[in-house]
């Protein structure tokens, strides 16, 4: 499976940065139209099986940034993530693995799911 980083609503400056420290270690970088937030992260993450849907997202923009790593290790997202600070810019609030668990889920219940785990942290 290919290595590919999914971005939600980052600012150019921080899409910059990603896509230098992906290009370094080999993974594919894709930016994730609002309209397509309601497709299942396994089809956006380009994953065998999991076609995109003729439906379009109509719900809100997410409140903040948004980033999922399908395709990598834990040794993998932690290298990408240390590569990702020596940028200099600053974090993306909202990270994620696909998973054998979330992998059917839409790009918008993993949104909602990351921002209850956020807010029972904050």
């Amino acid at each position: 499976m290919m290595a590919v980083i999914l971005l939600f609503g980052l600012k150019k400056e921080k899409e910059k940065a990603v896509r230098a420290v992906a290009q370094k270690q080999g993974a594919n970088v894709t930016e994730v139209a609002r309209k397509d937030y309601g497709q299942k992260l396994g089809a956006l993450a380009g994953i065998k099986g999991f076609p995109k849907e003729k439906k379009q997202y109509e719900g809100p923009d997410f409140a903040t940034e948004m980033m999922v790593f399908s395709g990598m290790n834990p040794q993998q997202v932690d290298a990408f993530l240390a590569d990702y600070k020596a940028t200099g810019e600053q974090p993306v609030a909202l990270k994620a693995i696909v998973t054998p668990h979330n992998v059917f889920w839409t790009a918008d219940a993993l949104f909602r799911e990351l921002m209850k785990e956020h807010f029972r942290l904050v």
